[in-house]
């Protein structure tokens, strides 16, 4: 049982950034301090403890292997690049954790999906980089919807009134909201800072 918040971090330090990022997809690492500040808050709202989870869009997994290390009963990763998801499950084994499976596939595509679970993750695109696919956003917000009872969602601060919108049309209701600075380290060859600091919503939608 981990009972500080700053033992989850510490954990969660073992979990890699993607071996391989492709701009495309925005492929960056959520920070492991950010991480344990959501799902801290996630598991005291009774979402994670005992619950079925899906981190959609999951990378090398820090949230749901973070939801795993807190008790969930199951977690599905899902992502459609196979390099993070052999990352992933290696630091889920060396972790040892047996309630986490890393699924590769398409969100887009429903069917593919764990079916409904309690809770969902995620940290999607956020659709700030040129080569980003427009709209990945909206995919998202549609697979959390079709998929979670409740949904703990990161999106750019500048796009929120958007994002509370959209999850209204979807039958959602958000309850809670998070503000974090997300630090985003030079990873691609066009970025110029060491370290850019981006203003990101975490918001908890029930549906």
């Amino acid at each position: 049982m981990i009972r500080r918040k700053r033992h989850l971090e510490m954990l969660l330090e073992k979990v890699p950034a993607h071996p391989d990022p492709d701009p495309g997809l925005e492929q960056y690492l959520t920070p492991p301090g950010i991480a344990a500040e959501v799902l801290w808050a996630a598991r005291a709202m009774g979402d994670i403890e005992g619950k079925t989870v899906a981190d959609l869009g999951c990378g090398t997994g820090i949230l749901g292997i973070g939801a795993a290390l807190l008790g969930a009963e199951m977690v599905y990763c899902i992502d459609i690049d196979s390099g993070a998801l052999e990352a992933g499950r290696s630091a889920a084994g060396e972790l040892g954790l047996g309630n986490i499976r890393f699924i590769e596939a398409d969100i887009r595509h429903h069917d593919a999906l764990p079916g409904m679970v309690d809770t969902v993750v995620q940290n999607p695109p956020f659709g700030s980089q040129e080569r980003a696919e427009r709209g990945a956003d909206r995919v998202f917000m549609d697979a959390a919807a079709a998929t979670g009872r409740t949904v703990y969602s990161f999106h750019m601060a500048g796009s929120e009134d958007f994002v509370r919108n959209y999850y209204r049309k979807l039958g959602g209701t958000v309850t809670h909201r998070f503000r974090v600075e997300f630090p985003i380290p030079r990873t691609y060859s066009f970025h110029r800072m060491e370290v850019a600091s981006v203003g990101v919503v975490i918001l908890r939608v029930v549906f």
